[in-house]
């Protein structure tokens, strides 16, 4: 049966969408490939956009590299600004958010496929972005299950800044914060990058999966990693 699944798409989806079929020649937007509606394809590469969960999409993704070469874009924001909208969409308020996203972010959704980066026909490409998020007022009738009286609308593309590769596990480590010790732990990752300990525990997690880094003696509870090149034979 064919896996086709009808959703509204965000301006960011779209605009990504946009910007990766200008780039391809004789690109085909939702196309259907092996029962799959792939966002873009090229007549090399797969490209699917990914601007939620990898959860969503792992099965397609598992299906496609058998066959396919395979590129999964996921945006990150690295400066986000917020638009508060009224119920009939006249914008109230617009200020930028003090949350700023780092490439590392992409272990939060990696942790759902860590085994993909390591198949020869998957690669990931960041979309380090600025973008807004519009917020409106919830409906009455769904206000019950929100704590706020708002929610999220849309998210709009404003620039993409920089895009980053992902091409082998090797490079996962360049996601990493500069200056960790070459024997780093969750904490060492924590006090770098003021995020939470969740994602340095998914990072890892990742890491380890993929064969990016060993296993060092543990400092105190904590268990320590050490960095393995490119060609390191893991025994995997």
């Amino acid at each position: 049966m064919s896996d086709f699944t009808t959703l509204r798409e965000g301006s960011l989806h779209a605009a990504l969408k946009a910007r990766y079929a200008a780039a391809i020649a004789d690109a085909r937007v939702e196309a259907v490939v092996d029962g799959f509606v792939v966002d873009v394809v090229g007549p090399d590469e797969l490209v699917e956009i990914q601007t939620a969960s990898f959860a969503s999409v792992r099965r397609k993704l598992e299906r496609l590299v058998v066959a396919h070469r395979v590129v999964l874009v996921h945006p990150i924001p690295i400066e986000k600004w917020l638009v508060r909208v009224d119920g009939d969409g006249a914008i109230l308020r617009r200020r930028r958010s003090p949350k700023r996203g780092l490439a590392l972010d992409l272990f939060d959704e990696l942790v759902r496929v860590p085994g993909l980066i390591a198949h020869p026909n998957f690669r990931i490409e960041l979309a380090l972005v600025a973008e807004e998020e519009v917020r409106g007022p919830i409906p009455e009738g769904a206000r019950y299950r929100y704590p706020r009286e708002w929610w999220r609308l849309d998210r709009r593309l404003l620039e993409v800044v920089e895009t980053r590769r992902i091409d082998t596990p090797a490079d996962l480590l360049g996601l990493l914060p500069a200056g960790l010790p070459e024997s780093f732990t969750t904490a060492d990752i924590v006090a770098a990058t003021g995020r939470s300990r969740r994602l340095a525990m998914r990072a890892v997690y990742c890491l380890d999966r993929c064969g990016s880094v060993t296993r060092l003696a543990r400092r105190g509870r904590l268990q320590a990693y050490g960095r393995l090149p490119p060609d390191a034979d893991t025994g995997t």
